[in-house]
């Protein structure tokens, strides 16, 4: 028996319901048809290579099949048992690895999966997801808020501390370190948990409203879980990975441990555009946020619908997968973030709807009259929305939100 790139090609093969299904956009090599680059990919990303292949009785067949090919769209389908249960890493090495930089290709971007049963049952998926909402901050008529101290890093421990309360008595729900901020010497982790902890534990009892503190842990995988294990320790109720740079693997070690405390995570999406932002090569943001839920967040930055400063692919259609169905598994709480004031909150969450968390960092720090204003006019504009009432209206009714708007309008910053 011999396996050859035509073999990795069937335009008549149905995928059954344990098949991996991934959506890719090729651009195929000159010279190279589309049928012998897209039979390439499903080769190289399951059991073939370049060379004819002789296989023997003591074999079993893993190759994937390109089934259906659309202009530059093609759809490969992976059966089941090709993936190690549970290893994500794994995966992303058959469906995102070496055709990356295969020749056959000009560029190649996979675009979106269809996950089997089979595959997601591997995974834990999130511990919360949106019913953070609920069950640590008791509100479900508004999305959450949250915000990071700007700059976003160089101040001291006591002043990252102080923002945050000014934030958390102002209104805001969720104090969170910036993507970059972990342990440095100008503001060390163990001491900012600490700190925070407290001015947050005052905050609460000025405000009557449960506050938290998204604390970023991402380091090496053992010093991730030793901070977890801080973290529950001192009475927090989250942790912060940046999912991407540390990696799937690291991710799966921190969520068994999180589950081990009751912690969420917060997931920030740094270095997520290398992968996504050509919109011809990579990994949609689509599918990195699909991992993301299998691999257990409760919380991912997805953009804001063109809003912000920060390009993205399709947020909503992207938020519509987290909070969809996946066999019974937990959802994800969208957080938009990135170049948010108050003034875009009305156009931001009728494209979003209220079931997500909303992140501003310099639209309240910016705030003429510092950041506990900037937060009193974020909350009054959350509030508003979630009411029914315009911006202008419950403007009139907050100075801090009016002063707000006078100073950003209705705007996207650049």
């Amino acid at each position: 028996m011999g396996i050859t790139y035509e073999d990795f090609l069937d335009l008549e093969y149905e995928p059954t319901d344990e098949d991996l299904v991934c959506t890719f956009r090729i651009d195929p090599a000159t010279g190279m048809s589309t049928e012998a680059a897209a039979s390439r990919v499903a080769s190289e990303s399951s059991n073939g290579t370049w060379a004819a292949l002789q296989t023997g009785a003591d074999f079993t067949d893993m190759g994937a099949t390109t089934f259906d090919i659309d202009g530059d769209l093609i759809k490969v389908a992976y059966p089941a048992g090709l993936f190690e249960p549970g290893n994500m890493p794994q995966v992303l090495s058959c469906i995102a690895g070496n055709i990356m930089g295969m020749k056959a290709v000009d560029t190649i971007r996979l675009l979106d999966c269809e996950w089997p049963e089979e595959i997601v049952s591997s995974y834990p998926g999130p511990l919360y997801g949106s019913s953070v909402r609920e069950e640590i901050f008791g509100v479900t008529d508004r999305p959450i808020t949250a915000t990071v101290p700007k700059p976003k890093v160089g101040l001291s421990t006591a002043a990252h501390a102080q923002v945050g309360y000014d934030a958390w008595v102002g209104g805001v729900d969720l104090l969170k370190d910036d993507e970059n901020l972990t342990d440095q010497a100008f503001n060390p982790f163990s001491d900012r948990l600490t700190e925070s902890l407290s001015l947050r534990d005052d905050a609460e009892d000025e405000t009557g409203e449960k506050k938290s503190y998204l604390i970023n842990v991402t380091a090496d995988t053992q010093t991730m879980l030793d901070r977890v294990d801080e973290v529950a320790a001192q009475g927090g109720e989250y942790v912060m990975v940046d999912i991407i740079t540390a990696g799937w693997a690291g991710l799966q070690t921190v969520r068994e441990r999180t589950e081990k405390h009751g912690l969420a995570i917060h997931a920030h999406r740094a270095m997520h555009a290398a992968f996504d932002r050509l919109p011809a090569h990579g990994v949609s943001m689509r599918v990195l946020a699909q991992i993301s839920r299998l691999c257990g967040v409760d919380q991912l930055h997805t953009g804001t619908a063109g809003l912000g400063k920060l390009a993205n692919e399709d947020t909503v259609g992207i938020n519509d997968w987290l909070t969809g169905d996946l066999y019974g598994t937990t959802d994800v709480l969208p957080v938009a973030s990135g170049g948010l004031h108050p003034g875009l909150l009305p156009d931001l969450l009728d494209a979003t709807g209220t079931n997500v968390c909303v992140q501003l960092g310099g639209g309240i720090h910016g705030h003429p009259d510092g950041t506990r204003a900037g937060a009193v006019a974020l909350r009054s504009a959350i509030d508003a929305y979630a009411e029914g009432r315009s911006i202008t209206e419950a403007a009139e009714e907050t100075p801090e939100l009016a002063v707000a708007l006078d100073k950003w309008g209705t705007e996207t910053p650049r």
